[in-house]
Parts: C-alpha cells; sequence; structure tokens
C-alpha cells in the first residue's frame, strides 16, 4: 500500500513538471514574439514620438493585422507633421484608409507639402486624397498649378502639323499656336483633360480666322486671335485655366477660294456641255425621224407610181382611154424630158463658161 502511493505521488509531480514547462515554454514564445514585434517596430515608434506625428506602438502593431505597410505611414505622417501641415482630417488612420483603398500616400503627402510651400494654392487633405484616387497625380496637378504647363495646338506628332482655316478672301491660313495652363485643383476631378482643351482652342483659332474679312488682317494682327479665343472662356469645365495663347508660327496657305471658283466653272462646264450633248442627241433623232418620214413619203409615192398603169390598163378596158390619147401622153412625155435635157446642157455649159472666165481672170 505504500509502494502504491509512492507510485501515485511520483505520477503527480511529474504531470505537475509538464504542465509547468508547458506554460514556461508559452511565455519564453510569447516574449519572444513581443520583442520581435517591439523591436520591430520601436523605430518607427520612436521616430513618431520624437517628431510629434503621435503614432503609438498599439496603432503600428494593427497596422499589422490589417496588412497595411507601417512605414509607409509612419513616413509620411511624419512628413506632414514636420512640413507644419495642420489639417485635422490628416490622421494615421485616415492615411490607413488612403493606403488600403489603393491610394498613394506618399504622392499625396509631397502633395500637400508642395502646396503650402507655395502659399498661394488651397488644397486640403481630402481634396488630394480623392485627387489621387480619381487617377490622376496629384503631385503633377500642383506642381502645373505652381509652374504653369505649355502645351502645342496641334500637339506633336499629330496628323496635320498645323491649324488650317480659310479667311472670308478665300486664303488659307496656317497656325500653329502654343497654350499656357495652370491647373485648377477645385476643378481637377470631374474636370475634361489637355485633349479637350487642345480640341477647345483649335476650334476657336479655326473660327477665329474664319470670321476674319481678310488673311492680312490675320497676319498683321496675330494677336486678335488670342484675345477672340480668349474672350470665349474655353477653360469652362476643364481641370486647367488657360493662362495664354500665344501664335507661334502662321504661314499663308493656298488660294482656296480661287481653288473653289475653278472647280465650280469645270462643274458648270461639265454641266454645260452634257446639255449640250443631250440637245445634239435630241437633234440626231429628230433628224433620223425626218429621215424616216422621207422614206415614208417616197414608199408612198412608189406605191402611187405602181397604181397608175393599173389605172390606164383600166380606163383603156372601160373605153375612157384611147390609143392615140396614150400616144399624145407619151409624147407630152418625151417633150418634157426633152425639155429638161435641153435646160440642164445650158445651165452646165453656162457654169463652164463662168468658170473658165473666173480662171482668166485669175490668171491675169
Amino acid at each position: 500500500m505504500a509502494a502504491l502511493n509512492s507510485l501515485l505521488f511520483l505520477a503527480q509531480a511529474q504531470d505537475a513538471n509538464i504542465l509547468w514547462l508547458a506554460v514556461i515554454v508559452f511565455v519564453v514564445i510569447g516574449m519572444m514574439i513581443f520583442a520581435m514585434v517591439f523591436f520591430s517596430y520601436f523605430g518607427l515608434w520612436i521616430q513618431s514620438l520624437l517628431t510629434g506625428a503621435k503614432v503609438s506602438l498599439g496603432d503600428l502593431l494593427g497596422m499589422t493585422f490589417r496588412n497595411v505597410n507601417a512605414r509607409t505611414i509612419v513616413r509620411g505622417k511624419i512628413m506632414s507633421t514636420q512640413a507644419g501641415i495642420e489639417d485635422p482630417e490628416l490622421t494615421s488612420k485616415a492615411l490607413e484608409a488612403h493606403y488600403l483603398a489603393g491610394g498613394n500616400v506618399p504622392q499625396v503627402i509631397r502633395a500637400l507639402i508642395a502646396a503650402k510651400k507655395a502659399k498661394t494654392i488651397s488644397l486640403t487633405f481630402r481634396e488630394a486624397t480623392a485627387i489621387d484616387l480619381a487617377g490622376r497625380d496629384v503631385l503633377e496637378s500642383v506642381q502645373t498649378s505652381v509652374y504653369p504647363k505649355v502645351i502645342d495646338c496641334p500637339p506633336r506628332g499629330s496628323v496635320k502639323p498645323s491649324l488650317d482655316a480659310v479667311a472670308k478672301d478665300g486664303i488659307q491660313l496656317k497656325v500653329k499656336a502654343r497654350v499656357t495652363v495652370r491647373a485648377n485643383l477645385q476643378q481637377l476631378i470631374g474636370g475634361a483633360t489637355e485633349e479637350t482643351i487642345i480640341a477647345r482652342v483649335g476650334e476657336g483659332i479655326v473660327s477665329a480666322i474664319g470670321s476674319a474679312d481678310g488673311h492680312k488682317n490675320v497676319l498683321e494682327n496675330p494677336d486678335l486671335i488670342s484675345k477672340w479665343v480668349l474672350s470665349k472662356r474655353l477653360d469652362s469645365q476643364t481641370a486647367f485655366e488657360i493662362v495664354s495663347i500665344d501664335i507661334a508660327d502662321i504661314d499663308v496657305g493656298v488660294n482656296v477660294g480661287a481653288r473653289l471658283q475653278a472647280d465650280q466653272a469645270e462643274a458648270d462646264t461639265r454641266v454645260a456641255r452634257a446639255r449640250a450633248e443631250g440637245r445634239r442627241a435630241m437633234a440626231v433623232a429628230e433628224e433620223q425621224e425626218k429621215f424616216a418620214e422621207i422614206e415614208n413619203s417616197q414608199a408612198m409615192l412608189v406605191a402611187a407610181q405602181a397604181e397608175v398603169p393599173l389605172a390606164m390598163a383600166e380606163a383603156f378596158r372601160s373605153g375612157k382611154l384611147g390609143i392615140l390619147d396614150y400616144y399624145k401622153l407619151q409624147n407630152i412625155n418625151a417633150d418634157t424630158d426633152m425639155r429638161k435635157a435641153i435646160s440642164r446642157s445650158t445651165r452646165d455649159a453656162s457654169e463652164l463658161a463662168i468658170q473658165k472666165q473666173q480662171q482668166a481672170q485669175a490668171q491675169s
């Protein structure tokens, strides 16, 4: 019995040792994990503490579980704090939310710093994040607002190297312009892009030249185009503000008016020729109809002449025409033929005499 009690005591002691050993192992592992996490974020926490960024160690640990790059958030908060950006909406939580939404946190912070240094640009954290999430480069937009950007119209590499327009006198002008724009941060979201500015300016230049009385007026005062285009407020509902429009180059093209008149004259000539050809065809058709009528009349005459012998035979049979009457008719026909032959020979002889007389006069 004493031996059994001893064995039970030893078993209980062994179980207690195993339990304590497990607790110790668990505590050691927990301390190691805590040490790893602490030393991983200790440097970032010290930086935020010394710079006044106010990012706690718990926030850093929570970023790990929320799959957020803590280094990016802390550096962004430190940059904004050191730059003196006082925006109540710019917190570590807001930076985390923007990061999780797919935004570019460093780009937003740099844009806010650039806007603050410029002193003339009003840009809040909410506007900067909205611009960034809209797919635009917020830093480039701020830089364009500080340093205006020059846009070529038409752009380089386009199909046509110049804007072609025709004045009222029919002379074509080839124009190249440069548009200086400044980013409008308040209309950057939902505003039209550079392509719209180029298209509007191009349309305005073409309209200005087209409304000019003559190309010489445009050549003498190219600033008329710029003033006319600027008065149309072409930058409305766009992400830019037009600062100036400069005419870089203007050349005289072809005489479109003369070419159009020549083409019109050629077209009128073709129409007249077509009408004349139609009238000629009608005349030829009418002539052929007359020939057909003549042939028909001749056929009717031949048919009538063919009935004469039949009528004479009928007259002989009925006794209305005698043999002597027939011979008299033959003598009359013969006499008529003789007279025609004599007149023809006389006419030919006179014509021959006239020709000989003309030849004699020509030789003399």
